[in-house]
């Protein structure tokens, strides 16, 4: 069975906890860890799929929804290293050598999985963290990722020749921060050193990316992910962003303290809305939100879900997911128009009809005139009827964003309330009105206004 084309490019991580309410979100996909400790915890003959319940993945194809399975955690037996980071025992022999554990692991998966309906396979999460930072993963070099990852792809294609390999999902500013080149630019680098590598599709079909709790970095760093695998002569590859959110801090019923990014919840809604449009504008294949619920947290512990963790109870942002995978899963075309105070989004679907997202990016209120077109405006509680309708011209007012970021570059992280415009005849002409009620136009963004560049 082959990787198919996702009924809606938004997805969810581990939305198998509550099925019938990650069916109800309309989500395409799902990513879950398929754990290499727990599949063989004692040697390799080992092969125990419980942790990977096989009623999750029929819940996911009854509803329509691909299964991406992140691959991660060495067994303790299979490394000298540490249990879980370590680098696999026989990582270097060749592909067909029964001790070279990795492999083995990699082909029996592809194998296995591949009629019970998954055909991706993220290679490990987030290598870029080093070890002494918290996150960390991997305690293998570069070089060690790279021989991974190429095992893996050989190996996953001797199991199931229609598999696709994922590059693992990397957090962009722990290098930034620390003055790194890229993780994703140094291993490409080293993918484009490898003799074989051209021959075999360069050893993967998709980067992932981790972006999380500011609305403008979704296009910047996938705009500047673009360029890199382009300067590498791998620009045909996808770009999938399989984490992101803006965790919340200040939800009544579960308080969190994070000084930095002490967002409300209907932060937490706008900024995936906000994320869902920029991905289609930066051409994202795919997106997710991280994560459905979070399991087991102590009291106070950080929070990601779109659900609550204490009873599961719906978050504002699970609306506003449903409202993006209702409305903007079948874009097939997007521009970002942006000025000093506002973005706006215009996405072409596949039926030709039009679909706008704007919000303002300071706390300052946006008034926009549309002229040209006529159709339905929604907001992001995500009801199926809209909040108001418009024939030929409408107004759309955006109330100014909450700027509670620490950061004093970035006073506004995330932006303000989203509307939705859906055009069903004409082509809209967008216009900002300015506090002397003259009408300005907004410019699409290009390659060089990005910040990371």
């Amino acid at each position: 069975m082959a990787p198919t084309e996702a009924a809606s490019p938004f997805g969810v991580v581990e939305g198998f906890w509550f099925p019938e309410m990650t069916c109800d979100l309309g989500v395409g996909w799902e990513r879950i860890i398929f754990d290499w400790s727990q599949h063989q915890p004692n040697g390799p003959t080992d092969w125990f799929t419980l942790n990977v319940d096989d009623r999750w993945l029929k819940a996911a194809n009854q509803c329509n929804r691909e299964v991406v399975a992140l691959l991660k955690s060495t067994p303790a037996w299979a490394t000298a290293g540490i249990p879980g980071a370590g680098v696999p025992n026989g990582l270097y022999l060749p592909v067909d050598d029964p001790d070279n554990h990795w492999a083995n692991f990699v082909r029996q998966s592809a194998r296995y999985y591949a009629p019970r309906g998954v055909n991706r396979f993220i290679i490990g999460n987030e290598p870029d963290i080093s070890r002494e930072t918290y996150g960390f993963e991997f305690e293998g070099d570069l070089d060690d990722y790279f021989q991974m990852l190429k095992v893996a792809y050989l190996a996953a294609k001797q199991g199931n020749p229609t598999a696709e390999i994922h590059i693992a999902g990397t957090t962009y500013w722990h290098d930034v921060n620390a003055g790194r080149r890229l993780y994703l630019d140094r291993l490409l680098e080293r993918i484009s050193e490898d003799e074989d590598a051209a021959a075999n599709n360069f050893y993967f079909d998709a980067i992932s990316l981790h972006i999380y709790f500011r609305t403008d970095s979704v296009y910047d760093i996938v705009t500047e992910m673009h360029g890199l695998l382009d300067s590498y002569g791998m620009g045909d590859k996808a770009v999938w962003v399989n984490e992101t959110n803006a965790p919340p801090t200040q939800d009544p019923e579960w308080n969190v303290d994070r000084p930095v990014y002490p967002y409300t919840l209907e932060q937490q809604a706008a900024f995936l809305v906000q994320a869902a449009a920029l991905a289609h504008a930066a051409d994202v294949e795919r997106m997710a939100v991280y994560k459905l619920y979070d399991q087991d947290l102590p009291p106070g512990g950080e929070t990601f879900g779109i659900l609550r963790p204490a009873d599961a109870s719906q978050r504002p942002a699970f609306v506003a997911w449903q409202t993006v995978n209702r409305l903007l899963a079948d874009v097939e075309a997007a521009t970002l128009l942006q000025s000093e105070t506002v973005d706006v989004v215009v996405m072409r679907r596949a039926d030709d009809t039009q679909v706008i997202a704007a919000w303002a990016r300071t706390d300052t209120d946006v008034t926009l005139q549309l002229s040209g077109g006529n159709g339905a405006i929604y907001d992001m509680s995500g009801g199926e009827e809209p909040f108001g309708t418009f024939v030929g011209s409408a107004e759309v007012n955006l109330p100014g964003a909450t700027c509670n970021g620490d950061d004093p570059a970035v006073p506004c992280p995330v932006g303000g309330p989203v509307a939705l415009v859906e055009v069903v005849e004409g082509e809209l002409t967008i216009q900002e009105m300015q506090a002397d009620g003259t009408m300005s136009a907004l410019v699409a963004k290009t390659e060089s206004q990005n910040d990371n560049e």
